[in-house]
């Protein structure tokens, strides 16, 4: 049983030395290659078991610290390049690393920022370094599978951020559950879409180093075009995606799959958000030979931790099905009481498994809520992961995602899903993305709408009425030509709150 997930990339090296690994517009990097740069890096970060910030664009030179850090025997942690240096001093106050790796053109950025005795140190002094095969040995021999493999930082309620710690053990059953769900081999080619701060970028990083895949790092600015990413698919004969959904839709609304048959594409998976089924069947009607996966998972979990193969069409405002549990994972949907929920039943849904996260690096409050007992096992102590997000068995075994439960908000006595009124909106014609807000202080639900354009609150109230009951309808009507993504290209709701207090144009 392997300990490390640096073992994955060793045996891959062993079967497949020469083959591509991993491809970027500046170059490819074979699975033989990232081995020899790894070990190199490894033996320059030899020391403690203290983490690693990789402070690097998305990269052949970031995937290759990612992997030297593990040959070291220390986790890593992966930032935006693009990361205020105000939050990255926060993050580096919390997880107190020993080194933060960066590049010339990123290392002025950190002047200025307090390190204490962090050592910002080039990827380019690291690489150079002699390889020390028997040290690097014995320092990922020394490594046992519930030791931290990465940090990953989410932002926290009180705007100190979170470091999600997640376990070698978690990423290695991980790439064996997309391997065997998703029949990965070595003629994989992986387009990937998300950062590498992004915890569904261990999907693509671990699934095809498991198969001996190709992993393509797609260019990120192609995303703004939604246009030429089936071109793009075509022209590097791409197996598979694992997208947000709001690439899929802007895939969709722009008609880019018209004309671009893409036989070479078998799976197509999507995470993050609520997937619409408006625009799943656009893709659905336009590749109908490929497989569609909804994934569900919160940074907490190693990516993900339920998932649906898509087996049937969807009505527009049919709830799409999160699915089951994955492999070596439970899940159990609790009532307030601490009761397993009956079919229909909201509840809680809560995690146990392999892939559940250690807790928050360095915050023992915050894991100490989160991460709890089960109340359903009373013979022995088992450790559960709160998700706080509401969801429902359905009589046909599959779990439905109801939403946040920070997001059911209380109207006038009514208990309301503010994903409801979105998935709602989004069966409108005309409506390309939708995304509700409650303005407490009104005491009203803002719906902003990308699209929409000449529509009035009165017009689209008429026809949500269709889908949602009438004290669920939205007080205000926002129409965009864009609503704001975060950098993991999710809806920024962040930002569209902000807008609140602002003068907006209204239809």
């Amino acid at each position: 049983m392997s300990n490390s997930a640096i073992r994955l990339l060793e045996q891959a090296a062993k079967r497949w030395p020469e083959r591509i690994y991993v491809e970027e517009e500046e170059g490819s990097l074979s699975y033989g290659g990232m081995l020899e740069r790894a070990r190199a890096i490894g033996t320059a970060l030899l020391g403690d078991r203290r983490p690693v910030v990789v402070y690097l664009p998305k990269s052949i030179d970031a995937l290759s610290v990612f992997f030297g850090a593990m040959c070291a025997g220390r986790p890593y942690a992966p930032v935006d390049a693009h990361i205020p240096m105000a939050r990255l001093e926060k993050i580096v106050e919390s997880l107190r690393p020993a080194y933060v790796v960066t590049n010339e053109a990123l290392l002025p950025n950190l002047e200025g920022v307090q390190l204490g005795d962090t050592r910002a140190v080039l990827l380019s002094e690291l690489e150079g370094t002699q390889a020390d095969g028997p040290a690097v040995e014995a320092a990922i021999s020394a490594v046992i599978d519930t030791d931290p493999i990465y940090v990953m930082y989410t932002s926290g309620s009180t705007g100190t951020p979170k470091g999600v710690t997640i376990p070698h053990r978690g990423i290695l059953d991980y790439a064996d559950w997309v391997v065997n769900t998703f029949a990965f081999d070595e003629s994989t080619v992986m387009a990937n879409q998300a950062p590498f701060y992004f915890d569904n970028s261990t999907f693509d990083i671990y699934g095809t180093l498991k198969c001996g895949g190709r992993l393509l790092l797609t260019p990120e600015t192609l995303f703004l075009f939604p246009l030429k990413l089936p071109e793009y698919l075509e022209e590097h004969q791409v197996t598979s995606i694992f997208w947000v959904p709001t690439v899929m839709i802007n895939v969709a609304n722009a008609g880019a799959l018209e004309g671009h048959p893409l036989p070479r594409l078998k799976n197509v998976a999507f995470c993050g958000e609520v997937m619409p089924n408006t625009q799943l069947n656009v893709w659905r009607k336009a590749l109908p030979h490929c497989s569609y996966a909804n994934l569900y998972g919160p940074t907490e979990i190693t990516d993900v931790c339920c998932y649906y193969k898509v087996d049937r069409p969807f009505e527009n405002h049919e709830p799409l099905p999160i699915g089951k549990a994955c492999e070596n994972m439970r899940v159990h949907i609790l009532t307030d009481e601490g009761k397993e929920a009956a079919p229909g039943e909201t509840g809680e849904l809560c995690v146990l498994g392999s892939g559940v996260a250690l807790g928050y690096w360095n915050n023992p409050e915050q894991t100490a809520k989160a991460f709890c007992l089960n109340p359903l096992s009373p013979a022995f102590p088992e450790r559960m992961y709160r998700t706080g997000d509401l969801a429902q068995w359905g009589e046909d075994g599959l779990i439905r995602f109801l939403g946040r439960k920070d997001s059911q908000i209380k109207l006038k006595g009514n208990r309301i899903e503010l994903g409801e009124i979105e998935a709602g909106a989004m069966c409108i014609p005309g409506v390309e993305n939708a995304c509700a807000i409650f303005d407490a202080p009104a005491e009203r639900i803002v719906l902003f709408v990308e699209g929409g354009q000449g529509m009035t609150l009165r017009k689209l109230n008429l026809q949500l009425k269709q889908y949602i009951p009438q004290y669920m309808l939205p007080g205000k009507l926002v129409c965009m030509d864009k609503l704001p993504h975060t950098a993991n290209d999710k809806i920024d709701r962040v930002r569209l709150r902000a807008t609140l207090t602002e003068e907006n144009p209204s239809c």
